[in-house]
């Protein structure tokens, strides 16, 4: 077996630096020589995508896993609540993999790049650093406000400084009752083991550590003046050698240029990149400077295989090796492109990212930075002109590099003869350019029209009775939105469309599944109104004696009805019910929210949906209703749903957390006053409208909304105590969501190589949406499910699609997507996936 040189073996020798601690230690760090007058040495980490290109899923993973720790540190109830903060340069992307890691918590990142019009909400100093100040410059003052933890991280905790800095600033503004320190590895000397302990007790707050990996380096006297002279001493050599290296290539450029006539912008290998369109999603933070929230972080989701699509359409014919690399603080996005990219071309990937710091290059094999590009920087800085870098990037053999920067760095600086773009060109075949639009917080329009419309009611609106809903929606049933299962299929996976910008073509129940629709009402009415009952009771007790209704178009609204109807019935009040559009990845329709808060108190409101699935939902209204309240300076809003089922355990409110079937999953529109899905599309909804939805007039004839809600209501006084002593004990029990549904959907994601959460669509209610509306890959169901999973099977069979029996499965079933779907795509058995 040949042995590996430890990439800190050059710097040991010379200096007499010793890397003592944990075996993984030497597998996660080199040792380089800096030019920093306040530390010698750098500790170059194998992992994080910086100074040394990594596969991208070992760069995310390693963060991911970080805050797995944390999320198990905390609990799901405090994880849920945590925010996190990373460091620039080096751990922004970091940083950013271990909020997902904790489960989509809000993400935030400080920055060395002042943005005009934005207000500091901090700053701290890193000593140790080549660039000291950091600023913390959130789009939402109060997403350091909360009074939830508080996640710090950074790629190495050594003397504690920078934590300490941050956290004595930021809880003289922002109090809280716990810090969480994440780093990939704690190198504090034993002199500095007990400051943080002591620290936190100074504040009264407790400070917890969590790293991958413990150790120490070991320094003796007069390091810091032999490194200096050794990286003067090989600087002087590198000088020397480039400059020799320059005058060659500039002398080949000179015969190359008299050997063609063709024009110098448009040859192979001139400075300038082929540029790669993205296709960027409009609005979408290009990072965490300014806060990165979990819906965004959805949304990023949905249009990564299409970005990296493109980029791999772009790559030249035949390429073995590719580099993705980011730029300074912009590593998330362009880790996120790699990592992508990895699973859908056959060459090896790479990521890597420039940086501004200067650190001495050395091409021995026990030295970890073996190589050093040096360009101009390109993005306009505060501290002014100055170099650049990129490190093991010249010599690494890359058939291509994707550079990918955002646009504040989109430069004629970086299209010099000298500048990124050309000297990565003197180094591989093939240069492509990717630019990401650099994302500047909007100040909230002071232009907005003082009246919105009435809400829309029946008969003209939807086949409910007028006082039974609201909604706060435009009507476009006059406009065609339909498309084919599969042609909508294609677009939504391929990036070209959002689910929200068309509809799916009506299903049309046959009699058959309109005989098991009435079966199954008939079976399970009293145990929905039983559902209803508690679920209303909770809300009596809890958040309002006089709450105002607002239910989730569409499957929420039968919900809300039925809570009208049992306030009524039960307790003689009339509630107003209204129901509103929320879209997953754009958020809550903020004029519904103008017009409810015009005209009732925001903290009477009460979101109503039908079922949880994995929480998608209520992630996104958290953050759509924080992201509102802080533009419109209109606060009361409760992001927490209330829900007849709550199977996936997302939320306090619910009537159940059983997974069985509500009728009303059964159908579409037929069951849900003959309205459409909600509709969002630029051309359709302007700035000041409500999002829109289609009232199916012509499906009169099969319409059950009020034969569904009169079914269940029937049962109101036979499941009076039941319903009341359900909720009482309800009250008294520990109901924090411990998010097991979104950990079983990962988890079930990876074991069937889906890789995505947005194509595994958990319990009866979403796995008949897949089946009505989706191109469904295989039915999970869980071994023994009885006659509530009838309809899905019946679904199943009229499409072809297997049903696989899962022991364990903790819902009742699960629909997945298949994850590269086209047309003509086959179901898991061969057989072909038609509607």
């Amino acid at each position: 077996m040949k042995n590996v040189v430890w990439t800190g073996t050059w710097v040991a020798e010379r200096l007499g630096v010793e890397l003592v601690g944990d075996e993984r230690l030497s597998d996660l760090l080199g040792l380089a020589l800096r030019r920093n007058p306040r530390r010698a040495h750098l500790l170059v980490s194998n992992v994080l995508g910086k100074h040394v290109p990594q596969s991208p899923s070992v760069v995310y993973g390693h963060g991911f896993a970080l805050g797995r720790r944390v999320r198990e540190l905390l609990g799901a109830e405090d994880a849920g609540a945590a925010v996190v903060l990373g460091y620039a340069e080096t751990a922004t992307g970091l940083g950013h993999c271990v909020a997902d890691g904790v489960g989509l918590a809000p993400y935030l990142h400080s920055t060395r790049r002042p943005v005009p019009g934005v207000d500091t909400a901090g700053g701290f100093e890193e000593s140790h650093s080549h660039a000291t100040s950091h600023l913390l410059l959130p789009e939402n003052p109060a997403l350091l406000a909360g009074a939830g933890p508080l996640v710090l991280v950074d790629d190495e905790f050594s003397t504690g400084n920078t934590v300490l800095n941050t956290i004595r600033d930021l809880h003289a503004r922002y109090p809280r009752d716990r810090y969480v320190v994440v780093a990939l590895v704690d190198m504090r000397s034993a002199a500095d083991l007990g400051r943080l302990a002591e620290f936190a007790t100074e504040i009264g707050a407790r400070v917890d550590l969590v790293t991958a990996a413990r150790g120490t380096v070991n320094l003796p006297e007069g390091v810091l003046e032999k490194g200096q002279a050794l990286v003067a001493e090989h600087e002087t050599t590198e000088a020397t050698r480039t400059t020799e290296n320059t005058r060659t290539t500039e002398n080949t450029k000179t015969a190359e240029n008299t050997r063609t006539t063709e024009p110098a912008d448009n040859r192979p290998g001139h400075h300038g990149a082929a540029r790669v369109e993205l296709g960027w999603p409009r609005g979408l933070p290009d990072g965490g400077r300014h806060g990165f929230t979990p819906g965004q972080r959805i949304r990023l989701d949905a249009a990564l295989p299409a970005m990296a699509a493109r980029v791999a359409e772009a790559l030249p014919e035949g390429a073995r090796r590719v580099l993705v690399l980011g730029f300074e603080e912009l590593m998330y996005a362009p880790l996120r492109l790699a990592r992508e990219l990895e699973q859908v071309v056959s060459a090896e990937v790479r990521y890597s990212t420039t940086t501004r710091s200067p650190v001495l290059a050395l091409d021995d094999p026990g030295y970890a930075i073996r190589t050093r590009l040096v360009f101009p920087a390109h993005d306009d800085p505060d501290d002014g002109p100055g170099e650049r870098y990129a490190y093991n990037v010249a010599g690494a053999g890359f058939d291509a590099v994707v550079a990918v920067v955002d646009s504040a760095a989109d430069t004629p600086a970086l299209h010099t003869p000298d500048g990124l773009l050309a000297r990565l060109a003197e180094h591989t075949p093939s240069v492509l350019l990717a630019v990401v639009p650099s994302y500047v917080p909007a100040r909230p329009s002071t232009e907005r029209p003082s009246m919105l419309p009435e809400p829309l009611r029946g008969p003209a609106f939807s086949s409910y009775a007028p006082d039974e809903v609201g909604w706060l929606l435009q009507d476009l049933s006059d406009v065609t939105l339909e498309a084919p299962t599969e042609e909508r299929e294609e677009a939504i996976q391929s990036g070209g469309a959002h689910y929200a910008e068309s509809l799916p073509v009506e299903y049309q129940p046959s009699p058959q599944y309109q005989e098991l629709f009435q079966t199954a009402l008939g079976t399970s009415a009293a145990r929905i109104a039983q559902a209803v009952g508690a679920v209303t009771e909770l809300v009596l007790a809890e958040r309002s004696p006089h709450p105002v209704l607002v239910s989730l178009a569409r499957a929420g609204t039968p919900v809300g009805v039925l809570m009208r109807r049992w306030a009524q019935h039960r307790h003689g009040l009339d509630l107003p019910h209204y129901a509103v559009s929320i879209v997953r990845g754009r958020g809550i329709d903020a004029n519904a929210l103008r017009w409810l808060a015009a005209h009732h108190d925001p903290t009477d409101v009460v979101f109503v949906d039908g079922w949880t699935g994995k929480g998608a939902i209520t992630r996104e209204l958290t953050e759509a209703i924080r992201e509102f309240e802080s533009a419109e300076g209109v606060t009361g809003f409760d992001p927490e749903i209330a829900v007849l089922a709550d199977p996936g355990s997302c939320v306090r409110t619910y009537g159940t957390r059983e997974d069985f079937l509500i009728p009303s999953a059964c159908l579409n529109s037929t069951v849900s006053g003959l309205i459409s899905r909600t509709v969002l599309r630029s051309d359709l909804v302007g700035e000041y409208d409500f999002h829109g939805a289609k009232f199916y007039r012509e499906l009169a004839g099969s319409d059950v909304s009020v034969d569904f809600l009169d079914a269940v209501a029937a049962h109101f006084p036979d499941v009076a105590d039941a319903a009341c002593a359900q909720a009482k004990e309800l009250l008294a029990t520990d109901r924090t969501p411990t998010w097991e549904g979104w950990a079983a959907v990962e988890r079930i994601s990876e074991e069937y190589e889906i890789h995505d959460v947005n194509l595994v669509k958990p319990g009866v209610g979403e796995t008949t949406r897949v089946l009505l509306r989706r191109v469904p890959w295989k039915i999970l169901a869980r071994a023994g499910a009885g006659t509530d999973l009838d309809h899905v099977r019946l679904l199943a069979q009229q499409r072809g699609v297997p049903v696989e029996e899962v022991d364990e499965l903790p819902y009742t079933c699960v629909g997945l997507i298949h994850p590269k779907y086209t047309r003509g795509a086959t179901g898991a058995d061969g057989k072909a996936v038609t509607v």
